[in-house]
C-alpha cells in the first residue's frame, strides 16, 4: 500500500477548482507545485497559498502547456528539483467547447483542441510524473473526470469524447500498476460553479452548484489513502463522501462504478 502522499502536483492550478484543490491539499499539510500556462498568474496563486504551509512543506509554480509533452516533461523536471518526489497528481486543466452544437457542426480546430486539453494533456502528465512514482514505490493519480463522459449527450461532443477516454486512462493506471503502488481515480466534480461553467448555455438556469468543499473532501481522503480501495473507479462530488464510499467498499466488485458496454439482458453474453 502507498503511505498516504506528501507532495501534489495540481494542474490547471492558476485558479477555478485547480486553485482550491491546491488551497485543499495545502490546508491539510501537503506541499504543492501548481502547473499553470501564465507565470503571472501561477505567481498569484502562490502568494496566496504560501502563508497557509505547514511547517516543512513547500509551494513551486511551473510553466507548461499540457498539450505540449516536451514542456510537461521540463517542468515536472523543475518540480522536482524544488520541491522532491511527486507522489500525487491531480490532472485538473481543461476546456468545454465555446459552443452547444452536435458534432457535425463542431470547428474542427475546436474538437482538436478540446481533445488535446482534456485528454491527452492527463496523459502528457502521467507520462511525466507515474515512472518517478513506480520507482518510488507508488503514488495516487486523480482524473478530474465527468459524468459527461458515462452518459450520451447531444452537445459537447469532443468534451464527452476525452473525458470518456479519461475513464479508459483511469482503468489503464489501475490495472497497470496496482501490483506497484499506484492507485487512480476518476473524480467527477459535479457541477461547480466556476468560469467555464458559468459560461455554458446548459446551466444557464441552474441553482444549485456543487459545494467546491465536496471536491476537496473527496481529494483529501484520496491523498490520505483513505479510498484506495476506490482505485480505478468513478466517484462523485455532491453525492459521494469520504465516509459513504468507506462504507461501500466491501460492496464492490469487478463492474462497481467502471465504465462499460450494459448488456441488453441476462442472456447477453457479447458484453
Amino acid at each position: 500500500m502507498p503511505a498516504a502522499s506528501r507532495t501534489a502536483l495540481v494542474t490547471g492550478a492558476a485558479r477555478g477548482i485547480g486553485l482550491e484543490l491546491a488551497r485543499g491539499l495545502v490546508d491539510a499539510g501537503l506541499s504543492v507545485v501548481l502547473l499553470v500556462r501564465r507565470a503571472e498568474a501561477g505567481e498569484r496563486a502562490a502568494v496566496t497559498l504560501r502563508p497557509r504551509l505547514a511547517e516543512g512543506a513547500t509551494c513551486a509554480v511551473v510553466v507548461a502547456d499540457v498539450t505540449d509533452h516536451a514542456q510537461v516533461a521540463a517542468a515536472v523536471s523543475r518540480a522536482r528539483e524544488a520541491v522532491g518526489p511527486i507522489d500525487l497528481l491531480i490532472n485538473n486543466a481543461g476546456v468545454i467547447e465555446p459552443s452547444e452544437v452536435p458534432a457535425w457542426e463542431e470547428d474542427p480546430a475546436t474538437w482538436r483542441t478540446v481533445l488535446e486539453a482534456d485528454l491527452l494533456g492527463p496523459f502528457h502528465c502521467v507520462r511525466a510524473v507515474v515512472p518517478s512514482m513506480l520507482e518510488a514505490g507508488g503514488g495516487r493519480v486523480v482524473n478530474l473526470s465527468s459524468g459527461a463522459g458515462a452518459d450520451d449527450r447531444a452537445v459537447y461532443s469532443a468534451y464527452c469524447a476525452a473525458k470518456a477516454g479519461l475513464f479508459r486512462l483511469t482503468g489503464n493506471l489501475h490495472l497497470a500498476g496496482h501490483d506497484r503502488g499506484l492507485r487512480a481515480f476518476d473524480v467527477s466534480p459535479g457541477t461547480v460553479r466556476t468560469d467555464m461553467t458559468g459560461a455554458m448555455g446548459i446551466h444557464e438556469h441552474r441553482s444549485e452548484w456543487t459545494p467546491v468543499h465536496a471536491v476537496l473532501d473527496l481529494v483529501v481522503a484520496v491523498a490520505r489513502g483513505e479510498l484506495d480501495a476506490w482505485s480505478g473507479r468513478y466517484v462523485r462530488a455532491g453525492i459521494d463522501t469520504p465516509a459513504s464510499l468507506r462504507a461501500a467498499e466491501g460492496e464492490l466488485d469487478d463492474r462497481s462504478r467502471r465504465l462499460r458496454v450494459l448488456p441488453h439482458g441476462p442472456d447477453d453474453t457479447a458484453v
